[in-house]
């Protein structure tokens, strides 16, 4: 995949150039009233913010609701027609892709779930060819840049033009107060290879629950993402799926009104001059961490030597956990976080076991 992508502007989508793009609207389309009733009331904040609304929901077990299916469609039609919004809805396959069309949704989202099937990427690449839509493309559940990027080359493979990724979080079994891991890295990541990649972010599935959502809707936009997916229900209490999630549209107003869209350049002259001075001394900084590092990494590989001669294992386990304790505590009182000493450390010592590994086959 190239990274010269020719990916149309996100604009494209709203029509506004001067804001970060707004979609929002329910987990699920549940009956018609409370599709009309949810995106009258988002209308009422901006119409220029895109109604979702899910049709067919990927439920892990049976007997869930599962959706109101292509019925469903109908009802997005009259909320276009009634509203002005623009219209998108999740689609799982070759199928979904059909009836989307038919009933004039103007914008396609693939799901996490079918994110992390090439076979079903493939299946509605395959479908959309020939067709110009937009298409929104979920990072899978896992986190995989691979796979993500793998479901974006075959969108564009297919002749759509008009691509834009959304981050909505990772699974985790770890303990977080997120439904998702954020694991923004990834994103930015993604962003880095493909600057002209649109990417959004759904703090709805990274929260789960709507007390974290304007933490995370400010935090996407200070990491200059280009819009957000907010769920929103006319009576979240009673939503069939995902109620934790979906803010009211009253609370959805408040919170577009407390975001902050930050500039990513300045025309100040002093904040140019102050920050090329600070940026003058992390060069500086950068340049000693790279020398100390070359120097550990020559005194690991003369470890490595030491242990091939007395004939020792190259993993130290008592030592290791006895270290990073170590390493933690020290960084802790010198106002580092117990998080950024462990990735810093850990990165360190698998380079480490990996370069004695090498000495020891040698």
């Amino acid at each position: 995949m190239e990274t010269k992508l020719n990916i149309m502007p996100v604009y494209n989508l709203s029509g506004n150039k001067k804001r970060p793009v707004i979609i929002s609207g329910p987990c699920s389309a549940e009956n018609e009233s409370q599709v009309l009733a949810t995106a009258k009331a988002i209308a009422k904040i901006d119409p220029s913010i895109i109604f979702r609304a899910g049709i067919w929901k990927p439920r892990i077990r049976p007997n869930s609701f599962e959706g109101a299916g292509a019925e469903g469609l109908g009802w997005l039609q009259k909320v276009k027609k009634e509203t002005g919004m623009k219209i998108t809805t999740e689609v799982a396959n070759a199928r979904h892709v059909e009836e989307c069309l038919k009933h004039g949704i103007d914008i396609l989202w693939i799901g996490a779930r079918t994110t992390m099937s090439p076979f079903a990427v493939q299946e509605i690449a395959d479908a959309l060819k020939g067709i110009d839509i937009p298409v929104m493309i979920k990072n899978p559940v896992s986190p995989d840049l691979q796979l993500w990027i793998g479901a974006i080359e075959r969108i564009r493979q297919a002749g759509i033009n008009n691509i834009v990724a959304i981050h909505r979080g990772f699974y985790t079994f770890g303990k977080s107060p997120f439904r998702n891991d954020p694991d923004w890295e990834i994103a930015v990541e993604l962003k880095l290879m493909f600057p002209t990649l649109p990417v959004f972010c759904d703090p709805s599935h990274i929260c789960g629950n709507t007390e974290l959502i304007p933490y995370i809707s400010q935090k996407a936009l200070d990491m200059e993402m280009d819009g957000l997916m907010i769920e929103t229900h006319i009576l979240p209490e009673s939503a069939k799926s995902d109620a934790k999630q979906q803010l009211t549209p009253l609370q959805l107003e408040e919170l577009l009104s407390k975001l902050v869209v930050r500039e990513p350049v300045s025309q100040n002259r002093k904040f140019i001059d102050r920050l090329a001075e600070l940026r003058l001394n992390i060069n500086k900084i950068d340049d000693e961490i790279l020398r100390l590092l070359m120097s550990r990494m020559k005194t690991a590989r003369e470890i490595g030597r030491y242990k091939k001669e007395n004939n020792v294992t190259i993993l130290q386990a008592a030592r290791w956990e006895e270290l990073l304790k170590d390493r933690i505590s020290s960084g802790q009182m010198m106002g580092l976080s117990e998080d950024l000493v462990k990735r810093f450390y850990r990165i360190i010592h698998e380079e480490s076991v990996h370069m004695q590994s090498e000495i020891m086959n040698s």
